[in-house]
């Protein structure tokens, strides 16, 4: 006889209590599905840097150079639907069904709109981004075609987050998951096709014939959006049809949308903040690196790739963390929101540790598969080897980060990343990139890091967030 499942997030809802157990298996299910997606996602990230590894350092660094101003703007937009799905897993865990639906219609517009506002200047600055960030002429014209073209796509970016978020939210994480990792396929298969001239290749008596566009850099830009718009329309499907607690049902009520929109600012505003801070700091740290030279660019930005197979799996835990304490909250289940923040927040530290031993001496082998350049791989593996000992750190400042958000505590997180990244890592990535280049970068990194962990730590067992519940 089959076993018959038991969902356990609707003990939450409910009322009902659940033992130790039950909470861990709670937070492993959620979990794993997000974790998979992004280990899934990096996987074919680092074949996709490969792709264009073999192209040169000129054309790594030209990514790399434009890189983290693409995390800013997508963050941003990022910011902007995480104030409407938090609201979804308020009222899903106050089993208030009606309202989360109405939330959700009325997150789209408002997203759509402010994205195309970030999109249009995005547009005008591409031109002159490159030189901004002092990137060498050789690289220029790449690197600012390359962000354009990325630019292009974020509406379409922001539509297919607020998505998979709200469906995160309502407790299914496994749609988002699979969807992503078919993203992340669909991005390698398009990146082929655009970046890479029509070859052909000979297996055997076999000939193949791969098509091709030839497009260089900027066909890794238009693969990646495209897969991108694949994924949005299936994840629209999935939330607006296949959805049974978002599906919007005819019957459903009015909605306060003053209300909606008010809670929306509320909470998204110190994530973007927060998001503003961070990325921005990303920007200043390549500004500090550009001077460095083409090798130091891309060994920057293949490490960083390299890197995020570490702390993915923190931000899938993270994920989770959001569900459940937002639930949570919506139920008031005060004793609950607890437990969930800490077991959460350990098992980001165990896992993102064990990354982070596997990181220091798989370094090598990483950084060789994404690059063929000795002198970019041998700077790259020193700095992922630096970075390692900051991961569990790291991870618990991920993970009480996502655990923060989904109590509202959206501000205070916003601080601490201000003290820790522009107060710490860039006074002293600066001094220590003269005299030590790169690497005196990511020792600074990792100080940080380091510093950013301890803080956000402190910040979740002195428990002051919770008086606000």
């Amino acid at each position: 006889m089959r076993k018959e499942r038991i969902d356990y997030l609707s003990f939450i809802r409910d009322g009902r209590e659940l033992g130790i157990r039950q909470k861990a298996e709670l937070v492993v299910k959620l979990s794993l599905p997000t974790i998979m997606a992004q280990l899934t996602s990096i996987l074919m990230q680092y074949i996709d840097a490969s792709m264009v590894g073999h192209m040169g350092a000129n054309a790594s660094a030209s990514i790399g150079l434009v890189s983290t101003t693409t995390w800013l703007f997508a963050s941003l937009c990022s910011a902007a639907t995480a104030g409407f799905y938090i609201q979804v897993a308020h009222h899903i865990g106050a089993k208030k069904y009606e309202e989360a639906r109405g939330v959700m219609r009325k997150s789209f517009p408002v997203v759509l709109a402010v994205t195309l506002v970030m999109m249009t200047i995005g547009i005008l600055i591409s031109g002159r981004l490159p030189g901004w960030l002092g990137g060498t002429v050789e690289i220029q014209r790449d690197a600012s075609l390359y962000f354009l073209i990325y630019i292009c796509f974020l509406p379409v970016f922001a539509c297919n987050r607020l998505a998979g978020g709200m469906l995160q939210c309502s407790g299914n994480m496994k749609t988002p998951g699979l969807l992503n990792s078919l993203m992340c396929i669909l991005d390698v298969i398009f990146n082929g096709l655009f970046i890479f001239p029509t070859s052909t290749h000979q297996i055997g008596s076999v000939s193949i014939t791969l098509p091709g566009l030839g497009l260089g850099v900027k066909g890794a830009a238009l693969g990646t959006g495209v897969a991108e718009l694949v994924i949005a329309c299936m994840m629209l499907y999935s939330l607006c049809v296949r959805s049974e607690l978002l599906h919007p049902r005819k019957e459903q009520g009015n909605c306060d949308t003053k209300g909606v929109l008010r809670s929306a600012a509320t909470l998204s505003l110190p994530i973007a903040l927060e998001n503003l801070i961070t990325c921005s700091a990303y920007v200043m740290v390549t500004r500090i690196v550009a001077p460095l030279g083409a090798i130091a660019i891309a060994a920057n930005s293949f490490a960083v790739t390299a890197e995020s197979l570490c702390y993915m799996p923190g931000y899938g835990i993270g994920e989770a963390a959001t569900t459940l304490v937002g639930q949570s909250v919506g139920a008031k289940r005060r004793e609950m929101i607890r437990s969930f923040a800490r077991m959460t927040t350990a098992f980001g530290v165990v896992i993102m540790t064990g990354m982070g031993v596997f990181m220091y001496f798989a370094a090598p082998f990483m950084m060789g598969l994404l690059t063929p350049e000795e002198s970019v791989r041998t700077l790259g593996t020193g700095v992922l080897r630096i970075e390692a000992f900051a991961e569990p750190l790291y991870g618990a400042s991920i993970v009480v980060s996502g655990a923060l958000r989904g109590a509202g505590d959206t501000l205070m997180t916003s601080v601490l990343n201000f003290g820790s990244i522009w107060l710490v890592r860039l006074p002293l990535g600066f001094f220590l990139a003269r005299q030590y280049g790169l690497t005196g970068v990511w020792i600074a990194m990792c100080i940080e890091l380091c510093v950013r962990g301890t803080l956000f730590l402190t910040r979740l067992f002195r428990e002051r967030w919770m008086k606000k519940l």
